[in-house]
Order: C-alpha cells, then structure tokens, then sequence
C-alpha cells in the first residue's frame, strides 16, 4: 500500500469536522509531495530547521504546523509561515512566539499543550496552569498570538480504556475553558496509534504519521 492509498483510507475513517495532520517529520519531501498530490495540504514538523527547509523547497499552499516540543531560541525559524504551533507549554514560550510574530507582522495561531498522560516524559500544563496563562495581564497584552485551542497525548499505553479516559477529560476541559475564551475552537488529539479513541471523545484534529507514510526509518 503507497502513501496515497495510506491517505485515502485514513481520510476516509474520519468525520467530516476532523482535520488530518499529516505528520511528515523524519520523512522525504518526495514522500510529502506524494501526499500532497493527492490533496493533503498540511502537514506537521516537529523540528523547527527541518520544517524550514521544506518550507523553503515546498509549495507554498501547505501549512506547517509546529507538532514538537518548540525551544524558545527556535521560534524565530518558523515565525514567517507557521500555519499553527500545537505544543505550547509556557507563558515564557508564548511570548517568544508573540515577540516573532511582531517581528513578521504576523498573527500566529497556537494551542495551549495540556498534561494528561502519566508518563513523566511527556510535555505540556496543568489545567490550573492554563486558568493562570489565560487570566494573566501578559497574555491579555500580545496582540500577535491567538490561542486557538489545547492539544493533549495520551499515556502511551495498550490500555485503551486509560487512553479513552485522558482524551475525555481534556475534552471536558476544552469545553469549560471554551465557554470562557471564545477563540477555543481546536482540541487536537489523536495519533496513529490512538485517533480513532481522540476523535469518539471528541477531538478535531488527529496527528496522522505512520499510518500513512510508514513507521519511522531507523537511522
């Protein structure tokens, strides 16, 4: 099976208000244009020079989001055409993205990374963290971010019930933040692995790798 039959069944497992990501990091540009000539227009990185050099070699109408983990001293890489950053973590790093932004004369669209898995590994804030960013007089100053949603990953685990559990309590979250910020319109859950769990709990945006471009190749 190639990366556009990949694509096709993948898309055709999700509902109408879900948007695929396809997490093209590690993987070839031919193998991106692969996907792209059968429609797929945005793609997700998470390193900010290797999405830069696609960036620079691609078409234009793709849009990068910015899936990984984001250092500070790399935003300023990607500030020109980042479509969306998935994994903000810090008020720290949400300025930085502001300062850029205004740099490019841009308004950059990001989701606020919320901790629910156990593993110790994994990135991202408490809900009580995102209730201090989102009340905080310096967020309600940058005029060149918006917070367009949370992003979350589950506990890498066989147990499905634990991850169906993750996935609903962030969803639970988003909607009680969502009554408050009208700009929360994004809940992006779900990988390879576990999107078909994300989007029955209510996720709008899958992050789509393996499934359609393969597992990663070893070095």
């Amino acid at each position: 099976m190639n990366i556009s039959q990949n694509l096709k069944t993948q898309t055709e497992k999700l509902p109408k208000n879900v948007v695929l990501v396809a997490v093209s990091k590690t993987k070839s540009e031919e193998a991106i244009m692969e996907a792209y000539s059968s429609g797929q227009r945005i793609f997700g990185e998470n390193k900010a020079q290797e999405m830069t050099a696609k960036w620079e070699n691609l078409p234009k109408d793709i849009e990068w989001h910015m899936i990984g983990h984001l250092q500070r001293n790399k935003v300023k890489y990607i500030a020109s055409f980042v479509s969306l950053v998935h994994a903000v973590d810090s008020l720290k790093l949400l300025r930085e993205i502001n300062k850029e932004a205004e740099k490019n004369d841009r308004i950059i669209p990001c989701l606020l990374q919320v901790k629910i898995a156990d593993e110790e590994s994994k990135f991202g804030m408490s809900t009580e963290d995102v209730t201090t960013l989102l009340n905080s007089k310096d967020f309600q100053i940058m005029d060149n971010i918006v917070v367009k949603g949370f992003m979350g990953m589950a506990t890498f685990t066989e147990d499905k019930q634990q991850i169906e559990k993750e996935f609903r309590f962030l969803k639970q979250q988003f909607d009680l933040f969502s009554q408050r910020f009208s700009s929360l319109e994004i809940l992006s859950m779900g990988m390879s692995s576990d999107y078909e769990i994300a989007v029955q709990a209510g996720s709008n945006m899958v992050r789509i790798g393996s499934a359609i471009f393969g597992e990663r190749e070893a070095p």
